[in-house]
């Protein structure tokens, strides 16, 4: 509650330092005579002083929320009792909690001896004055640090200065801070993945896990425990991400190509303002929500017309047949595979429809002045001139149903099977990676790692597949006056 009082009035000093800023650079520059003029304009001024007072505020602000928990553990455990600085650091930490509770009038949680549960309150209270003076100490800082930014930047305001200089240099600096994130995001989220993937890597071999066809990775915790020594071969997995995403987009490619021609060729404004709109919904519709879909709707709809048809083959010369359809049940490839293709729809025509839009109309003009029909100029002209960009769509769209999780989770199940038949239950990378780090985990177990050497492959699996997309699109461009 302190921190956002503090940045509302932050936000309140930047404001009023803006207003100050303008008025006084406006008072200057109407005192210029002749060909003088001021190098800056007013609201150029104001946004200097914004910045001077905003800036070192806010990154007072930040140092504290970060800083302001090791300075009061630091502080809290400098002074405490022998009775409680003797305690192991667990229950130290536990004591520190209950003081805390204590101070605002609740029980304490844990059972103490009486000689540690003495110092409660007076612990309790001593935290809780250290965590105010730390609160105020920042806030004050911020507000002192926001008024003498303020007045520097007001003093330095005159016609000559050059505020829009500054204010481009901040400017940048921010777009430079935020692209660094965004590297700096990318880079530790492989090395964690390489970190992690090397020890998985050091305990099972890589041939192993790439060509191994069993998937049990349940291990024993202990060494005097009887468990299975667990077996990592990834081929399973693999074999069902590739299942899964090669019936999503038998979906979603037809269906999303066709319509994105329809849009661009066929249809009329008003149908288009209409058709397109509706498309785009199902691009903003949760993934949970098509999972709830897949197996409440989709897959029961599915066993029953595969139980129908195998009650019509029992007794005849397809009998064996006839039986396996009646055993299908709700969860199965070809249930999630479908429910993500519909998924994928939006995504494919909507990159399609730019990219035939993309298409010079020249080259429409020149195919029907030649006699071409529209079809033909659609399939002759138009999509060998679209493929390049279209194939890219495709397998940018690839490479999104093979990172998706939830749909495979309540639509496909959880059997690690290598089966190519669609009528049967598979899992995938991504949902055996949420599977493994589903619950309290210890990360030095084989088990877990597993996770991270999943997470590695998949990585590296959509990383080809969106620089192949790229390429295509890149090499086979075609290039139109």
């Amino acid at each position: 509650m302190m921190t956002l009082t503090v940045l509302l009035i932050v936000i309140l000093l930047a404001a009023a330092a803006f207003v100050l800023g303008h008025r006084r650079a406006s008072r200057r520059a109407a005192r210029l005579t002749g060909r003088e003029r001021p190098h800056s304009r007013p609201a150029q001024h104001g946004a200097y002083a914004l910045i001077w007072v905003a800036a070192p505020a806010l990154l007072v602000l930040m140092a504290l929320s970060v800083l302001s928990g090791p300075i009061s553990q630091q502080l809290i455990h400098t002074g405490q009792p022998e009775a409680v600085s003797s305690l192991e650091p667990f229950r130290k930490n536990a004591f520190v909690a209950d003081a805390a509770r204590v101070a605002n009038s609740q029980p304490a949680q844990a059972f103490w001896e009486p000689e540690v549960a003495q110092h409660l309150a007076t612990e309790g209270l001593r935290a809780a004055r250290i965590q105010s003076t730390l609160n105020w100490g920042g806030a004050v800082g911020a507000i002192l640090v926001a008024l003498m930014g303020g007045i520097i930047a007001f003093l330095r305001i005159r016609p000559d200065f050059r505020a829009r200089n500054r204010v481009e240099g901040w400017i940048v600096g921010l777009l430079l801070v935020c692209s660094a994130i965004a590297v700096l995001t990318t880079i530790g989220i492989i090395a964690s993945l390489l970190i992690d993937a090397t020890r998985f890597f050091s305990a099972v071999p890589l041939p192993e896990f790439l060509f191994g066809t069993q998937w049990s990775p349940q291990t024993a915790i202990r060494a005097d425990q009887v468990g299975s020594t667990g077996a990592f071969g990834a081929l399973p997995l693999f074999a069902g991400t590739f299942l899964i995403m090669l019936i999503a987009m038998a979906v979603a490619a037809p269906v999303g190509l066709f319509a994105a021609i329809y849009l661009s060729e066929y249809a009329g404004p008003a149908s288009r303002a209409v058709i397109k709109p509706v498309l785009e919904i199902l691009a903003g519709v949760p993934t949970v929500v098509y999972g709830f879909f897949a197996a409440l709707t989709v897959g029961p709809a599915f066993r029953e017309f595969f139980n129908t048809i195998g009650r019509w083959l029992i007794g005849g010369p397809l009998d064996g047949l006839g039986q396996y359809l009646m055993l299908v049940q709700n969860q199965m490839a070809l249930v999630a595979g479908a429910v993500m293709g519909i998924m994928l729809i939006p995504f494919v025509s909507s990159l399609s429809d730019d990219i035939l839009n993309a298409v010079p109309q020249s080259l429409r003009d020149g195919s029907y002045a030649m006699g071409a029909t529209k079809s033909e100029t659609v399939s002759r002209v138009l999509m060998p001139a679209a493929l390049p960009g279209v194939a890219g769509a495709l397998l940018l769209a690839m490479s999104r149903a093979i990172g998706e999780t939830m749909i495979v989770t309540m639509a496909a199940g959880l059997a690690a099977r290598l089966t190519l038949n669609p009528l049967d239950t598979v899992t995938t990378v991504t949902v055996q990676i949420v599977t493994l780090l589903t619950g309290d985990q210890e990360f030095n177990s084989t088990k877990t790692l597993a996770a991270f050497g999943l997470g590695l492959t998949l990585f590296l699996v959509t990383l080809v597949l969106n620089i192949v997309a790229q390429r295509i699109v890149q090499t086979y461009r075609q290039q139109y006056d």
